[in-house]
């Protein structure tokens, strides 16, 4: 291995290098087809995860109040017409007239479809790193998944409170700005919006990588992988924003433009998950951290990574 690539620190001018052997693992691993995977979980999941978190959410700060604030994310991100369609949907979730045996039935139902999409970023997230599951794993181990699964479905009802609380304090303390120094106010709101987005990202994306996959990775390599991830998520997530109100590529599809539109919302979000992903890989295997199987499964396998990394 080249001298730069057995320095045990990090320096600037490695990272054109990073991001070039970090696109070349990125391309290798077809993650078009793993996003394409996650988005069509990510649907029949969509339901369930609006059930579990307006009621986690709204036990709280309100069910109306987190429907509008979810309305009011979905419209910024995927357009009015969008997030009319999943407001209905929303309502229809609220919907309390059933048995206590339909009740049942359907809360299960809801765990294991809300679960779904993250059981399969799992999936994506162990095959990028080249973590190969232990083929004797049971349905004890399905199940362990599951509930890791939905641990992150309450991690992001739990961010996502704090998002709220956050943004009202910082309401108030605008007005109060607003009366001082006018001039400033909006500059300092779009600031403060951007930090507290790249922040609650950020904690979510290092959960994601350091909990979900079936590996050991340490807290240096997770939480500098989750910024990365999170700066580009952030702005992927502004320029998604504007390609939707300009292009509208919904609008052809008619009825199912919706569906179409949260497909390709979470596909390209999942690009840029997985890139960060692989640039966290690399990183770890460059400057000596690694990330390793856990003892439940198979030992990590070399493969074209390594190689690459070594080249």
């Amino acid at each position: 291995m080249t001298k730069e690539r057995n320095s045990d620190k990090f320096k600037l001018q490695h990272l054109p290098s990073l991001v070039v052997d970090t696109f070349k693992a990125w391309n290798a691993d077809d993650p078009f087809r793993l996003s394409a995977v996650v988005a069509y979980y990510a649907i029949l999941s969509l339901p369930g995860l609006l059930v579990i978190i307006i009621n986690l959410v709204g036990a709280i700060w309100g069910v109306e109040i987190v429907q509008g604030e979810l309305t009011g994310e979905i419209s910024r991100a995927l357009g009015r017409d969008a997030a009319e369609s999943i407001q209905i949907m929303m309502m229809e979730t609220q919907n309390g007239n059933r048995s206590m045996m339909a009740s049942i039935l359907g809360f299960g139902t809801l765990i294991f479809g809300a679960t779904g999409v993250f059981y399969h970023l799992q999936l994506s997230l162990n095959q990028i790193w080249q973590i190969k599951p232990d083929p004797d794993s049971n349905i004890v181990k399905m199940l362990i998944d599951r509930a890791r699964s939905f641990a992150f479905i309450l991690v992001i009802g739990f961010l996502l409170l704090v998002s709220f609380l956050v943004t009202a304090a910082i309401s108030a303390l605008n007005d109060y700005i607003r009366s001082v120094l006018p001039d400033v106010i909006l500059y300092l709101a779009f600031v403060l919006d951007f930090l507290i987005s790249l922040g609650i990202v950020t904690v979510l994306f290092a959960l994601i990588f350091r909990f979900l996959p079936d590996t050991k990775i340490r807290w240096k390599t997770v939480w500098i992988g989750a910024l990365i991830t999170a700066i580009l998520f952030v702005f992927g997530k502004f320029l998604l924003g504007l390609y939707f109100g300009e292009a509208d590529p919904g609008s052809t599809y008619g009825a199912a433009g919706t569906v179409v539109l949260i497909l390709l919302w979470v596909s390209y979000s999942c690009l840029i998950l997985f890139f960060g992903a692989e640039f966290t890989w690399v990183y770890a295997n460059r400057y000596g951290f690694g990330i390793k199987a856990n003892p439940s499964n198979i030992n990590k396998k070399i493969t074209k990574k390594t190689l690459t990394s070594e080249s």
